[in-house]
């Protein structure tokens, strides 16, 4: 008898070996991973990444923030750049959004954060609070006060919202864990003007879609705008548990001496894989080939299953998508795995598609072959 938690439904396979963007199981089974660990390993399992922890753990891969860290300042140039940001370091994306949330009260002395119905930014108590899913809460008591819930690309329903303690918006770019939900454009624009009319901290949740997941290093690239706090983990440290709260450095105050820590955050190990995942990630020509990469899968994808009855919608942005159906989702997702394809759910009716930024054109068709034959062949 097991002696963990059954807080994880999981399936009857252990994945002990990699090779790129293949998952090789116990018995030797190669999968396609179009999954990434949940978009975490968005470069595959990269020898870029491998080397530079093989050299960091001969070194040293672990000090406190007792002590300076010149990885975390390299790691913290490379997000930002010419950007007029901060960064702090922490070891998940729940933290991230915990941080994000406590300088965004310290700031501006208030209280109040308006999220999103469907959202989702974690499991710990402030950021499970922030979350718009009643099920992501239920059993575990009162949650943390002065969070409301927005419609999702719904300007009016944030304006009903804000009140004269309103310290934030915060919201994700493209809603992941409820279904693939990208935000129209034209709101998000509206949002960040209104935001700033009203002195109103707008924070941008990245977890999972920042790291190159929608084609940019960052998923507000593609709307033009620019948030006063975001946050990243995941694709990060390609793997290696990492995430950052990064804030306009008018906000540094906030975060002053004692203010807040991590014990293990942007220790030597991560910030050696957050190093290495960004040169991957920047260098020239990368992001904008998985952007034409990611376009190309969604329209194979809707060439493929559109046909399919059982399918009613393709829709994402970059390399984060979503199959909308009617079918049986553990079904599907068995029938893939059993053809040597790791796929993905979100919601309640959407196949999630987060796969690694380096496939190949061959790879993106094996791919979309395997989610073909699947559709076709699986019962409702």
């Amino acid at each position: 008898m097991s002696k963990l938690f059954s807080n994880y439904k999981r399936a009857a396979v252990e994945f002990v070996k990699a090779d790129g963007n293949f998952l090789i199981d116990t018995k030797g089974k190669r999968y396609l991973d179009f999954s990434t660990g949940i978009g975490v390993t968005n470069l595959g399992f990269h020898p870029q990444v491998t080397a530079a922890l093989h050299h960091q753990a001969d070194d040293i891969w672990h000090t406190p923030n007792l002590y300076q860290n010149s990885l975390q300042e390299e790691v913290a140039e490379k997000l930002i750049g010419d950007k007029d940001f901060l960064a702090f370091f922490c070891n998940s994306g729940a933290e991230a959004n915990e941080a994000a949330i406590k300088i965004a009260r310290k700031a501006t002395g208030k209280q109040e954060i308006i999220t999103f119905i469907n959202s989702f930014h974690g499991r710990t108590f402030g950021s499970m609070s922030a979350t718009g899913q009643d099920k992501i809460k239920e059993g575990f008591g009162d949650t943390v006060p002065h969070f409301s819930y927005a419609v999702f690309n719904d300007i009016d329903s944030v304006k009903e919202l804000v009140s004269n303690q309103t310290a934030a918006v915060m919201l994700e770019l493209v809603q992941g864990e409820s279904g693939v939900q990208p935000a129209d454009k034209t709101f998000v624009e509206q949002l960040a003007v209104y935001c700033k009319e009203q002195k109103i901290l707008l924070i941008v949740d990245e977890v999972q879609t920042g790291m190159g997941r929608t084609g940019k290093l960052f998923s507000f690239e593609h709307y033009g705008i620019e948030p006063d706090i975001f946050t990243l983990a995941k694709g990060l440290g390609n793997g290696v548990p990492v995430g950052a709260m990064l804030a306009k450095s008018k906000l540094g105050e906030a975060f002053s001496y004692g203010s807040h820590g991590s014990t293990f955050g942007g220790n030597k190990l991560a910030m050696s894989a957050a190093s290495a995942t960004l040169d991957v990630m920047t260098a020239s020509g990368f992001l904008d080939t998985a952007l034409e990469h990611g376009h190309y899968l969604q329209n194979q994808l809707s060439q493929a299953l559109l046909g399919n009855s059982s399918v009613t919608q393709v829709r994402g942005l970059g390399y984060m998508i979503g199959i909308e159906t009617n079918k049986n989702l553990s079904k599907v997702v068995q029938a893939a795995r059993d053809k040597g394809l790791i796929v993905l759910t979100a919601g309640v009716n959407v196949i999630r598609l987060l796969p690694p930024l380096t496939l190949t054109k061959e790879q993106i068709d094996k791919g979309v072959a395997i989610l073909k034959e699947v559709f076709e062949e699986t019962e409702d």
